[in-house]
């Protein structure tokens, strides 16, 4: 069994927070490839004879996996419903009741929704490692909807009681474009008119 590290060549901005990658490769293993984390350092176990490409392209698929679990976790500990309310109390005089807000991985064309009849409130996992306040403005507007359903001048008084409203759409609207994906909802663009 060889060990060594893992170059990954010029780190770009995916790869800026990767943690170090040790590759180990073993004559006796044949086609499996494994990949876990110990300590800090990502392992990856693999047979020997791949060629470069293909290992690159294995490290690329596990780590995303283990990447994407240890965000999962992170965002399922987090207390949603608890900030959902003290966003209520604060910007909305506790009138929106969402009945339930979690993270989800399938809306990939909108920061978040809600489902006014249900009260249910679902947040991009887009959003991990946004600024709280970003987030917290994404649930002020889902908030809001529980208490007016369209983007009218009710609803549009009611996100802007956010202080950080107008800031985090703009926020928002940057990260799209950033991301090559210009069409993210970040809500009606008749939100920021006075």
């Amino acid at each position: 069994m060889t060990h060594r590290p893992f170059d990954h060549g010029t780190p770009g901005p995916s790869q800026a927070s990767r943690p170090p990658i040790e590759i180990r490769r073993s004559a006796r293993r044949r086609r499996t490839v494994q990949g876990r984390m110990e300590g800090d350092t990502f392992v990856v176990l693999m047979p020997t004879g791949l060629s470069a490409a293909q290992e690159e392209a294995h490290v690329e698929h596990l780590l995303g996996r283990v990447q994407r679990a240890q965000a999962k976790r992170r965002l399922q500990t987090e207390d949603l419903m608890g900030r959902a309310q003290d966003l209520s109390q604060r910007y909305l005089e506790g009138k929106a009741r969402p009945t339930s807000i979690r993270w989800v991985t399938n809306q990939q064309q909108r920061w978040g929704s809600c489902s006014p009849a249900s009260g249910a409130i679902r947040l991009s996992t887009l959003m991990e490692g946004m600024p709280a306040w970003v987030v917290d403005s994404v649930i002020v507007h889902e908030l809001a909807h529980l208490i007016e359903a369209n983007h009218g001048p009710r609803f549009k008084a009611l996100v802007h009681r956010y202080e950080r409203y107008a800031e985090a759409h703009v926020y928002l609207k940057g990260v799209a474009f950033g991301m090559g994906r210009p069409e993210l909802d970040s809500g009606s663009d008749a939100d920021l008119e006075d």
